[in-house]
């Protein structure tokens, strides 16, 4: 039973493959053109094709699973499809965006048959149909920022990651519709029908997600001490304690830390009597 992934071509593309090279599943042979690919997995194999192409091949089938944005999940309208991981790259926004010149401040500003310029025709009519705001879309295929400049628009919506390049056309973020991230979706037939591999690829997928910013911390206590390290080491369940065989009443610790929360617990633990301290990169983590 094979399980087809569809894959995004594009700025997706390179973090995706790492993504599924962490995971173990890999990607085998392709030259970087080539629009299938096997994986180590003999039943796991890769399709690339465009972001915005990628809800509907779920919805209709032809591939199991699906990698794309929020965003143009939300852009496919009513496709049905589960949606099975947040994958927490790719961020972006979606956001209303006027000329500094055009007097619009706000959404409040926004006058009935306002032209709207934008490649997310579906979110951006959802968006202000929920307004109460009737505008006039310009349905375009690219540079959105350009069209209040040449007088096609006068707002846009479009995708935003900094915002630096709508303040060089001279526009600013009026509203921000939704935010994206990448997402793992899924066929809702092969849920059924190929449940126990997928299964696999959801769990080898999201334990790369939960290792992301994290690290193991592990460091050698005297047992005198253990009660200090205690409350400052976080963990996921709590810190592991084991007795190291030696001369010395000796216990070795470990705990998973936020990668962000690291130099703050080795000072403390540094200061409660730890030695031998280690901080070491984690791969996955596992259920």
């Amino acid at each position: 039973m094979t399980v087809k992934i569809a894959v995004p071509k594009g700025h997706l593309e390179n973090t995706t493959v790492q993504l599924l090279q962490d995971a173990g599943i890999g990607v085998i042979g392709r030259d970087g053109r080539q629009l299938f690919a096997r994986t180590n997995d003999p039943e796991i194999e890769l399709v690339f094709v465009r972001a915005e192409d990628i809800p509907d091949f779920v919805v209709r089938g032809s591939t199991d699973l699906g990698i794309t944005g929020y965003d143009l999940i939300r852009e496919s309208g009513d496709t049905d499809v589960a949606e099975l991981l947040d994958l927490e790259y790719g961020s972006t926004r979606l956001v209303v965006a006027a000329s500094e010149k055009s007097g619009i401040k706000s959404v409040r500003d926004i006058k009935p048959g306002t032209r709207v310029a934008t490649e997310f025709p579906t979110n951006t009519k959802r968006y202000f149909a929920e307004k109460g705001i009737e505008i006039e879309l310009v349905d375009i295929t690219g540079a959105a920022e350009i069209s209040p400049l040449i007088g096609l628009a006068d707002l846009i919506v479009d995708v935003s990651s900094t915002g630096t390049t709508l303040r060089a056309h001279g526009l600013k973020i009026i509203d921000t519709i939704l935010e994206s991230t990448s997402r793992l979706i899924a066929n809702r037939k092969s849920l059924k029908e190929k449940k126990a591999k997928i299964d696999d690829v959801v769990t080898a997928i999201s334990s790369v997600v939960k290792a992301r910013g994290k690290k193991l911390v592990l460091m050698n206590v005297p047992e005198s001490k253990l009660e200090k390290i205690r409350r400052v080491m976080p963990g996921m369940a709590g810190p592991t304690v084991s007795r190291v065989e030696g001369a010395k009443a000796m216990l070795a610790v470990q705990a998973v830390v936020d990668e962000a929360e690291v130099y703050k617990v080795v000072k403390r633990a540094r200061e409660a009597g730890a030695k031998d301290i280690l901080v070491i990169p984690i791969e996955r983590v596992l259920p």
